[in-house]
């Protein structure tokens, strides 16, 4: 059934094994470094019971159950499009950004879901698990996170010829199932109910059968799973100054799997370096809408304070300010592009469930990280250099200071320095701020790097098309088409 945001936080009272900055916490939801991004985490389930949201957030499934639209298992165009008012309804109530909510991680199952041909024809033990885990979170309203990288170690030596631990592997078998041990690095585990961990991108070398090619759900509450985050930016940003760092930073944690056993119920596929090369390939077909998604909006938030900033000092007029909030539209309106486009060409899968247009929405996804650095930088400028200089809120309610600053910061009628005060904090902490860094970098690598971005899109591709329309304009024979490839 849906979860309320109370039985949410009351989930989390599980006895997981938490630190950061050095201390071990015992409730992360009520812990200052937690308690933000777990209480938004909350409100997105509160949501689905609210009579203003609760159409846009669940369905009524076929056995009368409501569950939420970011579990479902998309089969058609509505149901993509249900997924992103969803996303909308979230973000909007919420006020900011936030990648890890689940609804970006579920699909990772589904892929697996597809591929089970494959999975059963190189192990068919495990394909079940796979269908059940599905429903699992489904029907359990579950906030399913995943883990993936891990800590590397050195990259230019197999996993074997160093400390094994650098990768995740399996160390023994048991009646119960397999135990595990290495670490994953993973955003929001400290406050999910489970992930599915999964293996990075391959270093088996040619083996057939390797210990490090490995895919299970994890409970985060196991005991003996070790979650040692990176200190937060919540507790050391006052709300004032740092409008979304102290309400949205999405802790990362590195999951330290202390010889940990993962039932055989829980296990998706083992051992055969064919089944996790073959799913590391289609591992992001769904997850990839909603991470494009969420760039739109912080597209729609560099655009907007740009533009507050300009109109607030009367630039707007500006040819040259015109043509650089044209740039940021630009963008913006190319992410669009590709979201709309690949649900309005959305493909069947092998397993029965419709994805997004496999290319466009890859070209969408390098279209939106690529450019992402350059989109920030352009909005820092259309901002302007007050955005690095400006005194924080005590400051500007000191009694000494305060009326010096009501003097310079006082922009017009319209715009009080109080409303210039907000507006410039909320440009530093989009722009300038460690959250600011952070969350650049996470776009850079959260589903992959670069490269692997690209790759993404040759494998999706059709070259047929072009390949067709150069031989036939060429002349050449027919035979060519069949070269290469």
């Amino acid at each position: 059934m849906l979860l309320t945001g109370q039985a949410y936080r009351e989930s989390l009272r599980d006895g997981r094994q938490v630190w950061i900055d050095g201390e071990r916490v015992r409730d992360v939801t009520s812990h200052p470094a937690f308690k933000p991004i777990v209480d938004v985490r909350a409100r997105v389930y509160d949501l689905a019971h609210e009579p203003a949201t609760r159409a846009a957030m669940a369905f009524e499934s076929e056995d009368g159950e409501r569950c939420s639209f970011a579990w479902k298992p998309p089969r058609a165009k509505a149901d993509w499009y249900a997924k992103r008012r969803w996303v909308d309804t979230v973000l909007r109530d919420i006020g900011g950004v936030v990648f890890r909510l689940g609804d970006e991680t579920i699909g990772s199952l589904w892929a697996l879901r597809d591929g089970r041909d494959v999975l059963n024809d190189v192990d068919p033990r495990f394909t079940a698990n796979i269908e059940r885990h599905i429903g699992r979170v489904l029907h359990g309203d579950l906030f399913h996170a995943s883990g993936n990288t891990d800590p590397k170690g050195d990259r230019s030596k197999r996993p074997q010829d160093q400390d094994p631990d650098m990768l995740l592997h399996v160390v023994k078998e048991t009646d119960a199932g397999i135990v595990v041990r290495g670490a994953k690095y993973e955003t929001a585990a400290a406050y999910a109910h489970h992930a599915f961990v999964k293996p990075t991108i391959a270093n088996w070398g040619d083996a057939a059968l390797s210990d490090y090619a490995l895919g299970f759900i994890c409970q985060m509450s196991n005991p003996r799973l070790k979650h040692i985050c990176r200190g937060g930016f919540a507790r050391r940003a006052p709300a004032a100054d740092y409008p979304l760092a102290s309400r949205f930073d999405e802790v990362d944690t590195l999951l330290v799997f202390d010889d940990v056993l993962i039932p055989w119920e829980d296990v998706l596929f083992y051992r055969h370096t064919r089944a996790a090369t073959f799913i590391r390939g289609m591992l992001h077909r769904y997850s990839v809408y909603p991470f494009v998604l969420r760039i739109l909006y912080v597209a729609d938030m560099l655009i907007g304070a740009a533009l507050f900033n300009v109109r607030q000092t009367g630039l707007d007029q500006q040819q040259a300010v015109r043509e650089k909030l044209a740039e940021l539209v630009c963008w913006r309106e190319g992410i669009e592009a590709h979201l709309v486009a690949a649900i309005e060409e959305a493909q069947p899968t092998e397993g029965g469930l419709l994805m997004p247009h496999q290319s466009l929405i890859y070209a969408g996804r390098v279209l939106a990280c690529s450019r992402l650095p350059a989109m920030m930088h352009l909005a820092r400028e259309l901002c302007g250099g007050q955005i690095c200089v400006t005194p924080d809120a005590a400051a500007f309610g000191n009694p000494e200071t305060g009326p010096w600053l009501a003097k310079f910061y006082t922009v017009n009628e319209h715009w009080s320095a109080e409303d210039r005060r907000r507006l410039l904090a909320f440009a530093r902490d989009l722009l300038n701020s460690d959250h600011a860094g952070h969350r650049l970098t996470f776009a850079l690598f959260a589903q992959s790097p670069p490269f692997a971005h690209l790759a993404s899109v040759h494998q999706t591709f059709d070259f047929s098309g072009p390949l067709g329309l150069v031989q036939g304009a060429a002349g050449l024979s027919s035979r060519v088409l069949e070269y290469g490839g």
